[in-house]
């Protein structure tokens, strides 16, 4: 008889915790999506974080590898911020030049879809850079190393991939920002019309 009061009283409070973890996760989630429209302000607020983390950097003089993962990581996040979702190099069915972007009005248009959308881009990039600030507090990540040579790395690494990614660019005709784009509008007819 005890063993039932039990087992119903830790399922009671298995189903209690569930139900407070899934309250928060959604208040969470709703706050997030508050924040989908004010791109300006989300992105003042990662750069911030960011000039945060390298003050702190700075000021310590230490945490140097946690600098250059956290670097890496969000160079990573850029590229895939700049790629497009189906990525021409990877697609087999193609012709032997691989697959353009429309050149004439008569032709197919499709907008640049993004691998790493602007959202998910911004989000995994203020939850590492918190992650990093954390770990900055943790005296075993200071592991003392020669951080020039982590910076001409960082460069180096910069240079060669956003140099390959402007070459990918360049032979699949691709600009990943809407700047100086045509704007496309449908009038009343239904036809597109170039604005």
């Amino acid at each position: 008889m005890a063993g039932n009061l039990d087992s119903g009283s830790s399922k009671r409070s298995k189903s209690n915790i569930s139900q407070i973890y899934t309250r928060l996760s959604q208040s969470y989630q709703g706050l997030l999506d508050k924040t989908v429209p004010w791109v300006k302000a989300r992105w003042l607020f990662g750069i911030k974080l960011v000039i945060v983390f390298l003050a702190r950097i700075l000021l310590t003089q230490g945490w140097y590898i946690v600098a250059y993962a956290l670097g890496i990581y969000h160079l990573n996040l850029f590229i895939s911020f700049l790629t497009p979702k189906m990525d021409p190099a990877l697609d087999f069915d193609a012709e032997e030049n691989g697959p353009e972007l429309p050149m004439r009005a008569n032709e197919e248009f499709r907008p640049f879809i993004r691998r790493l959308p602007e959202f998910k881009f911004w989000y995994s990039m203020s939850v590492t850079t918190c992650i990093a600030l954390i770990c900055t507090f943790f005296d075993c990540l200071n592991v003392p190393v020669f951080w020039p040579i982590l910076v001409m790395y960082f460069i180096t690494l910069f240079c060669i991939t956003m140099k390959r990614q402007i070459m990918h660019m360049i032979k699949y005709r691709y600009l990943p920002f809407t700047h100086g784009k045509p704007k496309y509008q449908t009038n009343e007819t239904g036809e597109v019309q170039n604005m």
